[in-house]
């Protein structure tokens, strides 16, 4: 709590005097770093998420963070090149750094500080977001815990980051291990991502990171590691193993279960009424659509006949009616063929529907 208050009063202290209005963003969304763990000394990526904020898509938006240190101290009216943030896609913007190199601080001197303490700001200083932290997962609990692997997160997720830690000194046959690889798959290997000793651009793809006195990690994002996963894929589990070298010893099968994930609705695509005549409007409806889903292009037919149109929506709702009382008025048929696509020319109802006939 100690070092939580000072940063704050550091954050006080710091802030300059300036005479211009100082616009207030809004707080950051989210915030998340790859590697999921990493040492003070290892690069990382920070990701920023300003959804909700007055900036911008593409806006140019920079690091102003004063604990464990200020490295672009002084700057506040005219920001240095170095901090600025990286736009990523839509509201997501990134920063690289080495805590140690970029705080000009030991690791030990990092970890006794009151932690990543920030504001997010444009360059001329008239723009910021709340204050914020930069949350980290300190693991040095692993060194000692005497376990042989252990995840961060313990149930991943397809597009997010996974770290997982080896004890190799746990492992029997990894003793003087040079270089250890992650062979795995996705839902019980039914997506691989093998260890090829003998391809050089696997072997760097599957290698961990050596951390030092026999500790491992891998890191990866699933959705980005394996190749050929299919559209409407359903993460299930991770499984894999270690292998020490070009395969002079393995650990058993290991098995990482996903991040419970609740799917989606599945598309539900009807008519109505059930019951229709010639002096009716025709409804058309399709509801929890897919990503980029968002049009339905219907044409109709009777007799000779063809009724043709397209109603707009979103992945909620997309809805629309057809005006047969107009366009049926002199046609004499006792049924409807009606064809409908949508954006992505995908068929979603090509049908007979018979029209009723009225007294």
């Amino acid at each position: 709590m100690k070092k939580i208050l000072y940063a704050f009063m550091l954050a006080l202290l710091a802030l300059p005097n300036v005479s211009k209005a100082q616009e207030a963003a809004g707080a950051v969304a989210d915030m998340w770093s790859y590697p999921v763990v990493y040492k003070y000394d290892e690069q990382v990526k920070w990701y920023f998420d300003l959804t909700g904020t007055t900036w911008n898509q593409g806006d140019d938006v920079y690091l102003w963070i004063w604990s464990p240190s200020e490295p672009d101290a002084g700057n506040w009216n005219n920001s240095s090149e170095f901090a600025k943030l990286t736009w990523e896609h839509d509201f997501v913007w990134s920063f690289t750094l080495t805590p140690t190199t970029y705080f000009n601080m030991t690791p030990e001197a990092i970890a006794a500080s009151a932690g990543f303490w920030f504001r997010l700001k444009d360059d001329a200083g008239t723009k910021q977001s709340d204050v914020a932290n930069m949350a980290y997962t300190n693991f040095d609990s692993f060194y000692t815990a005497n376990e042989l692997v252990r995840p961060y997160p313990e149930h991943p997720t397809l597009d997010g980051g996974l770290s997982i830690l080896f004890n190799a000194n746990l492992a029997p046959g990894f003793e003087n291990a040079t270089s250890v690889h992650f062979h795995s798959g996705l839902n019980n290997w039914a997506i691989l991502q093998e260890y090829q000793a003998w391809l050089p651009e696997i072997v760097a793809k599957t290698a961990l990171k050596n951390m030092g006195n026999g500790f491992w990690k891998m890191d990866l994002i699933p959705s980005e590691y394996y190749n050929g996963i299919p559209d409407g894929f359903v993460f299930e589990n991770i499984t894999y193993l270690f292998v020490k070298d070009e395969w002079a010893g393995t650990i058993p099968d290991q098995i990482l279960y996903a991040a419970e994930v609740i799917p989606p609705p599945p598309p539900a695509f009807k008519y109505f009424p059930q019951q229709i005549s010639k002096k009716d409007f025709l409804g058309i409806m399709r509801t929890d659509n897919e990503p980029g889903i968002n049009t339905l292009v219907y044409t109709i037919t009777a007799g000779s006949t063809e009724i043709t149109g397209s109603f707009s929506g979103n992945m909620a709702e997309i809805k629309g009616f057809v005006n047969l009382p107009a366009a049926l008025q002199n046609v004499n048929a006792t049924t409807i063929h009606v064809h409908v696509t949508d954006n992505t020319d995908r068929v979603l109802s090509d049908v007979d529907i018979p029209l009723k006939t009225l007294d």
